[in-house]
């Protein structure tokens, strides 16, 4: 199986946490504001440190509190988007993508994956939501991460936006190239993207 997560952790005053399995494909996790799913994914990249449980992936133990296995976050090769694009605005959009990038020669596949070869001469600043979107999952990719994290990769998006950014998720989880874990507050957005549906919180 892709994920095996079974997490505690401390975010100030409150409590997160999850368990789960979950095979390859694109599993989405399913909770209201608060819920602590951004915390969650945060414990899976290795920038918040659970205070108990596992996280596995791919067979791969990336933390254990039991035997004291804590993976650096730069060692877990997550892809992680970020809520926000999070995109260089002093760097055009192909610069953007190949930062980080583990294999350049992909650009092009990439770029017509998540139709934004159009953009590559644009600034960061000139892009819609989702278009940066769009391209910040490009940047994932092209650092072939062993997973993809995505976190309301949809939120704050126009209709129009959000219909584009949802057939390029899509067209990433028909690719089965790398096993993917979304997480949304929308139940609707959830049933038509994922393989598979789980609800926390």
């Amino acid at each position: 199986m892709s994920f095996d997560v079974d997490v505690v952790a401390r975010r100030g005053e409150a409590t997160v946490g999850a368990r789960f399995v979950a095979d390859d494909g694109l599993t989405v996790l399913v909770g209201a504001s608060g819920a602590g799913k951004t915390s969650l994914l945060d414990m899976i990249a290795g920038l918040l440190r659970p205070v108990c449980g596992h996280v596995r992936v791919g067979g791969r133990t990336l933390f254990d509190a039991d035997s004291g296995i804590d993976v650096p976050p730069e060692q877990r090769r997550a892809g992680y988007v970020f809520q926000d694009a999070r995109l260089f605005p002093h760097r055009r959009v192909q610069a953007n993508l190949l930062y980080g990038a583990r294999d350049a020669a992909r650009l092009a596949e990439v770029a017509a994956t998540l139709d934004i070869a159009p953009l590559l001469r644009r600034w960061p600043r000139t892009l819609s939501g989702g278009e940066a979107r769009r391209v910040a999952i490009g940047r994932a990719l092209l650092s072939e991460p062993a997973f993809l994290l995505l976190d309301e990769p949809l939120s704050s998006l126009d209709p129009a936006r959000r219909e584009e950014a949802m057939r390029a998720i899509e067209r990433v989880r028909d690719a089965r190239a790398v096993p993917i874990l979304m997480v949304t507050h929308d139940a609707a957005e959830a049933e038509r993207l994922g393989d598979r549906v789980i609800t926390i919180g």
